[in-house]
């Protein structure tokens, strides 16, 4: 699910990184965001809206709305869509965990 080709844009992938999301291992790109690797992974839903749990996924890329947060590393609230993909990172979805505004 990655583009991989583009008349216009380049896509220089670096080293292939693992990391963590819900528990289950996933593999991202050096350079990538975490947002990026998920969605390339397939992952589609990354948050639900607080009051009636509607899905979210990866809209804006720029972090400005909150649809992408996660808790990452025990951090919560991680814009994915900004933050880049580390080696062995820790990413939980924060349904349910009350998030912090």
């Amino acid at each position: 699910m990655r583009i991989t080709e583009h008349p216009i844009l380049r896509f220089d992938r670096g080293k292939e990184l693992s990391f963590t999301f819900n528990g289950q291992p996933m593999k991202g790109y050096e350079g990538e965001t975490i947002a990026a690797a998920l969605h390339a992974a397939g992952v589609k839903v990354l948050a639900k809206s607080e009051k009636l749990h509607r899905p979210r996924g990866f809209f804006c890329a720029i972090g400005n709305c909150a649809s992408c947060q996660m808790t990452v590393d025990g951090e919560p609230n991680v814009r994915t869509c900004i933050t880049l993909l580390r080696e062995g990172m820790k990413v939980e979805s924060q349904e349910g965990k009350g998030r912090l505004q």
